[in-house]
């Protein structure tokens, strides 16, 4: 079944990563928007099965478009990707029509399954988005605490992040440094124990997230 897909994110390069991947996986991603009034006007015009948003973005968040996509396309299925973790944004994404939240720092696979899931019209939460969800029901306060003690980066290794947000190759960035590509490959793996993250997506969310970098 082909699965016709709106990415909407205010961070070109998010958007622009995630569609090659979807793409390559037979998940065919026709459009792109920066935030949500760009995407109900891409839906007067085009028809999609799955519109994959964030929540947090100018002029119109993902709450808001939301509502207005189940609103006047109740065909349209609904996926959160964000970063946004808390019980709040979790309900109030829920009760404006998305049937399935997963986070940004999710594999590849987990995000193939989302949307294959979500295009059925079944829901699909993140098992971390779950036991926010249990926690909320329960009644118990969300006490976020971090798994990992953040590390700070070497002035080389964020030499390297930066490079890697500018979609450079390992080729490229040893080419750049002066060193060669297992150097580049250690940094590689230093800054995924440093940062937390699973991939290389993730690492570039880190630094946005952060304003690493002013060109991002």
């Amino acid at each position: 079944m082909e699965i016709n897909i709106l990415l909407v994110d205010d961070h070109s390069m998010i958007r622009q990563g995630l569609r090659s991947f979807l793409n390559e996986a037979d998940l065919n991603v026709i459009g792109e928007a920066n935030n949500g009034i760009e995407a109900l006007e891409f839906l007067e015009q085009f028809q999609i099965d799955v519109l994959v948003t964030d929540i947090m973005m100018p002029q119109m968040d993902g709450i808001e478009l939301a509502k207005q996509v189940h609103s006047k396309y109740p065909n349209v299925h609904i996926l959160a990707l964000t970063m946004m973790n808390e019980n709040y944004n979790i309900k109030h994404m829920i009760a404006a029509g998305a049937i399935g939240y997963i986070l940004k720092d999710c594999t590849q696979a987990q995000l193939q399954l989302a949307i294959r899931t979500v295009a059925k019209g079944e829901k699909y939460f993140s098992d971390e988005v779950t036991n926010v969800i249990m926690e909320g029901i329960g009644g118990k306060p969300k006490l976020k605490q971090r798994t990992q003690v953040e590390v700070p980066l070497t002035e080389r290794e964020t030499e390297v992040l930066h490079l890697i947000c500018k979609e450079k190759s390992n080729a490229e960035i040893a080419d750049e440094l002066f060193v060669n590509m297992r150097t580049i490959e250690t940094h590689k793996r230093n800054l995924i124990i440093k940062t937390g993250c699973k991939n290389v997506a993730g690492m570039v969310l880190y630094a946005i997230e952060r304003n690493l970098f002013n060109d991002l």
